[in-house]
């Protein structure tokens, strides 16, 4: 599977994960010592909705277009506020035009003696990410591989933050990345909040989820959110593995999930999962 960040900004998928990462980096902040935050694959930092790439497939309608358009109210809505801010102070009044990516919406969240580090390895999106972050003194943009930064940049010198690996999917072994990835990551810095992001596509991701079990990681939740009924053709859901998440954001999922289900929802078969992969939940 091809997942460009381009094409599908804003998308069921993006809501899903940035809503999630949002109440990651909301608890973060909840303590006064800095963090960091590793973005491994960045893409371009922010999207144009009315983009040549993004109007294609016109996925944030059925994303971010409807969540602006029906905004949860409860607890729901809370726990959504802070992500919703973000995209909202990008724009113009009720217009929806841009949309961010993690880096974005990280910086968007974080403190004054936060820090972001933002990876990117195809050149031109990496040019556009430096343009967008040039400006920001906690962010710094990094031309590379973001498997291989999870070596260069493990443990940060804070000892406090989060790894956002959100690969395009363009390598047939992505998935063996992601293993390999987190066994390394969590060799390298065990205490960091690591979040994970996947593509659902024909009979799902049991295999994968078995070899992560494999890894023997205390702390690993798996969330998923399944827009309709499983096929072999078409993306029909995402998911996220959060190693080491804030200790109430399984709580919070139970009531985020069913609101963002019932919103985003496509067809028959929708559904939500949220189960331990570690042994202490």
């Amino acid at each position: 599977m091809n997942y460009r960040h381009v094409f599908h900004a804003g998308n069921f998928a993006d809501v899903f994960k940035h809503a999630v990462l949002a109440r990651v980096l909301v608890h973060l902040c909840e303590k006064p010592q800095p963090f960091r935050v590793l973005d491994t694959h960045a893409g371009t930092g922010l999207y144009d909705l009315e983009g040549t790439q993004a109007t294609r497939t016109g996925e944030w309608r059925e994303g971010i277009g409807r969540l602006m358009a029906q905004k949860p109210a409860g607890e729901a809505g809370a726990l959504l506020k802070p992500y919703l801010d973000a995209v909202a102070a990008l724009n113009s009044g009720d217009a929806l035009k841009f949309y961010p990516g993690s880096p974005l919406l990280a910086l968007a969240l974080m403190r004054e003696q936060d820090r972001l580090v933002a990876c990117e390895l195809e050149p031109r999106a990496a040019a556009t990410l430096a343009g967008h972050l040039r400006r920001d003194k906690r962010a710094k943009a990094v031309e590379t591989d973001g498997w291989q930064a999870l070596n260069a940049h493990l443990p940060p010198p804070e000892r406090r933050g989060l790894v956002v690996i959100d690969p395009p999917f363009e390598q047939k072994d992505e998935f063996e990345n992601i293993v390999r990835g987190l066994e390394l990551g969590s060799r390298k810095w065990e205490s960091g909040t690591y979040l994970v992001w996947y593509p659902i596509k024909g009979s799902g991701t049991s295999a994968v989820m078995r070899q992560l079990r494999k890894l023997a990681i205390p702390k690993m939740l798996r969330t998923e959110l399944h827009v309709r009924g499983a096929s072999a053709d078409s993306f029909t859901g995402s998911g996220l593995v959060v190693v080491n998440p804030p200790w109430r954001l399984a709580e919070e999922l139970k009531v985020l999930l069913p609101a963002l289900q019932a919103l985003l929802a496509q067809g028959p078969g929708n559904r939500t999962v949220i189960e331990p992969l570690g042994d202490k939940f």
